[in-house]
């Protein structure tokens, strides 16, 4: 199975409109576009009756003591987490292609609405609904994409995986409000095949885009 993008290449940089964040020479870091990428497969083995695609960063800093702070710098050996930004799961087994923008085209503070998504798909939540969990102006529940937007002193440009799972069910065993942890946990025992795409964002002007 091959997963492929107009949006940008494997192992490239991800354009700045399909991130949460972009570069900003005053304020560091402002809002971006925030479009969910284009995201084209095939290949698909027999018996497949419905796809799941998951985006997480795995390079997110453990600790969040030097995060964003002036004069500061996240160490490149710091261990890492990861995050998820897009968790959707339910997508046709006819389906071979998403448009850019078509799940995402802004940034919603509160976060978009869910699970229920475009296509007949249903939508977890991403990692913004923890991050933004003690912020008065922004928290909520985070259905679907939400682009890349790391520490803008992190000493590492972070990678942002793309990932389409194959299934052998048409509806994943998992219900309400899911996040990508518990998505993964449906998904044991009825993955058929699946493909990765990982593009690449910082917001260090030291480390580049």
């Amino acid at each position: 199975m091959n997963l492929s993008s107009h949006s940008f290449a494997d192992g490239q940089t991800i354009p700045g409109d399909f991130s949460f964040c972009v570069p900003d020479a005053e304020h560091r870091v402002r809002l971006g576009k925030n479009l969910n990428p284009h995201l084209a497969w095939s290949g698909a083995p027999q018996g497949t009756r419905s796809f799941v695609l998951i985006c997480h960063d795995p390079d997110v800093p453990s600790r969040g003591d030097d995060v964003n702070q002036e004069g500061r710098t996240v160490p490149a050996a710091l261990p890492r987490v990861e995050f998820f930004h897009w968790v959707l799961v339910d997508l046709p087994a006819s389906l071979g292609e998403i448009e850019a923008g078509e799940f995402s085209a802004e940034v919603t503070p509160r976060g978009k609405t869910g699970p229920a998504a475009p296509r007949g798909a249903r939508q977890g939540i991403n990692g913004y609904t923890d991050w933004f969990a003690g912020d008065n102006d922004m928290r909520g529940d985070y259905f679907g994409y939400d682009g890349p937007c790391p520490p803008w002193n992190d000493e590492i440009r972070h990678r942002y995986v793309f990932t389409l799972f194959a299934l052998d069910v048409e509806r994943l065993p998992v219900e309400g409000r899911f996040d990508g942890a518990q998505a993964r946990q449906a998904m044991r025992g009825h993955v058929l095949a699946e493909a990765r795409l990982t593009g690449l964002y910082s917001l260090n002007p030291e480390v580049g885009a």
